[in-house]
């Protein structure tokens, strides 16, 4: 079905930039749908890259554009520990494999094969669970993982050791790993021996590292929410197809940062 909608802001703007803060696609890829032909305001084609949109005028995308938006596959898993999120060593064994029929939870146009290449976006070490994507689709890719990606990620972490005031400080703004300081974190108690974390970034093992500075241990790290995906009622070891509302509350998200 074609995307419709009417654009209601008060002063013109930009096609592409429009799209792209509705979250439908990035700039370029909006600007390569009106180069051939598949962007229409109030029936008309457009072919200008730098066209506005009026207030009140109606912009549609074609079935064929929105088709081609919605091609790459993505997939929301909740991944178990003990499955690596990547390219696997030895006996480890990688998420793509947990996608299968049997685990899809609603539907999907495709099962993923071996010859699908699903990357993951953000990855999930080994020894922690929750909310991993994996996906084909590099506009999404740049939104999640790109070096300005404004997506936050939250994290329920259990660990051992006495949680202080000034370790929570310290795991809020204070540390740097590999020489670098980390950005500020939001840390918060979530129950005895239990903490959230909502991190800026990601990097390598990072919740892990940041703990073992200031004296605890974790024990269970688990993703639930990459910023407005969340995992919700997804069993372990399910995956499901990521939905076009989800793809586009993602590259709205980075659209206004």
């Amino acid at each position: 079905m074609a995307w419709t909608r009417r654009y209601d802001d008060a002063e013109p703007q930009r096609v592409n930039r429009w799209l792209a803060q509705s979250g439908v696609c990035s700039r370029r890829e909006a600007e390569d749908l009106i180069g051939r032909g598949l962007v229409f305001i109030d029936g008309a084609r457009i072919d200008d890259v730098g066209r506005k949109i009026e207030p009140g005028q109606t912009l549609v995308l074609n079935d064929a554009a929105q088709d081609e938006l919605l091609s790459s596959l993505t997939v929301v898993l909740n991944k178990p520990v003990g499955v690596v999120s990547s390219q696997p060593e030895g006996e480890q064994i990688p998420a793509v494999r947990l996608l299968t029929a049997q685990a899809l939870r609603g539907e999907s146009p495709t099962i993923p094969d071996r010859n699908t290449r699903l990357a993951p976006l953000g990855r999930l070490d080994q020894d922690s669970h929750g909310l991993l994507v994996l996906s084909e689709d590099g506009v999404l890719a740049k939104a999640l993982i790109g070096p300005n990606s404004p997506l936050d990620k939250e994290y329920l972490v259990r660990v051992t050791g006495p949680i202080t005031a000034q370790k929570l400080g310290k795991l809020r703004h204070g540390l740097a790993l590999d020489g670098r300081q980390l950005k500020p974190a939001k840390v918060t108690l979530a129950g005895d021996q239990r903490l959230r974390f909502v991190l800026m970034e990601g990097r390598n093992r990072q919740i892990r590292r940041m703990c073992e500075l200031v004296d605890l241990a974790v024990t269970d790290l688990f993703r639930l929410r990459i910023g407005p995906l969340r995992l919700g009622d997804l069993p372990e070891g399910r995956w499901r197809v990521l939905n076009p509302d989800e793809r586009r509350a993602m590259l709205a998200a980075k659209a206004r940062a």
